[in-house]
């Protein structure tokens, strides 16, 4: 990814996958980025049928899209501001026939019912949850992102049931969350997947993680499998290691 110029509208158009894809968002409040690369970076290279939710601005979805030109994707975003510049990136970046957005409050259950999303039917579910207690008064200035980056205490589970439920039987569950989050997410995940994954995210080798990613399988019994930390730079500089480096540039995916 690159940064980007803004526009009259007070958005910028950011590259990713080293130009491949160029995603409008805002100049202002939550913004994809490295997260949403890392996370589209992960889903398996089989998937054909995936469902992102909390798609934002469609980054994560168009990495997608731009490296598994099999597949489809339904995204659901529940921001009615944001969800039209979802439908405009994937549309833009040439992914319209293969995409599908949803304005859709995921934690609203009538609104779920609603829109009649598919269950037991995506290979893949991918999602990048807001981090932070909307309680705990760390609020963000901008309403955009402190609802992008806030959510109340425990919807997190939510999040992780509805996508058991969208899932197939051994289809994969991949969230990209904070590391302080871990024991909220293991557990959300242990009740519903097996063979779970963890690859911890650091940004030095001499740093802990401060991300991870986490990967479930639907009806699996498989014990949980600790990979060794994904280190994104050297002890000094601000260079990328060759792996994350590959990613962000869209030469490589994730191996797990």
């Amino acid at each position: 990814m690159s940064g980007g110029s803004r526009t009259r509208t007070e958005l910028t158009q950011d590259a990713f996958l080293g130009g491949r894809i160029t995603i409008s968002q805002p100049a202002k409040g939550f913004r994809a980025g490295l997260d949403s690369v890392l996370l589209a970076a992960a889903v398996s290279s089989s998937a054909r049928e995936i469902l992102e939710l909390g798609a934002g601005a469609g980054a994560a979805a168009c990495c997608v899209l731009a490296d598994l030109p099999e597949a489809a994707i339904t995204a659901i975003e529940m921001q009615h501001e944001m969800v039209e510049l979802l439908e405009k990136n994937l549309t833009e970046n040439g992914f319209a026939e293969r995409s599908l957005a949803i304005d859709l409050d995921l934690l609203d259950k009538q609104a779920r019912s609603r829109a009649d999303l598919p269950v037991n039917h995506f290979d893949t579910v991918i999602a990048n949850p807001p981090f932070f207690d909307s309680a705990s008064g760390t609020g963000a200035p901008d309403p955009t992102k402190s609802a992008s980056s806030h959510m109340p205490s425990g919807k997190l589970d939510h999040w992780v049931k509805l996508a058991a439920g969208s899932l197939k039987a051994g289809g994969e569950a991949i969230f990209v969350h904070a590391a302080d989050s871990l024991p909220e997410l293991i557990a959300a995940f242990a009740l519903r997947f097996g063979n779970l994954t963890l690859l911890p995210i650091a940004p030095r080798p001499d740093k802990s993680a401060t991300r991870i990613l986490m990967r479930g399988i639907k009806g699996s019994r498989a014990p949980l499998t600790l990979l060794p930390p994904l280190v994104l730079h050297p002890e000094a500089g601000n260079s990328f290691n060759p792996l994350p480096d590959a990613i962000l540039r869209g030469q490589a995916r994730l191996d797990w």
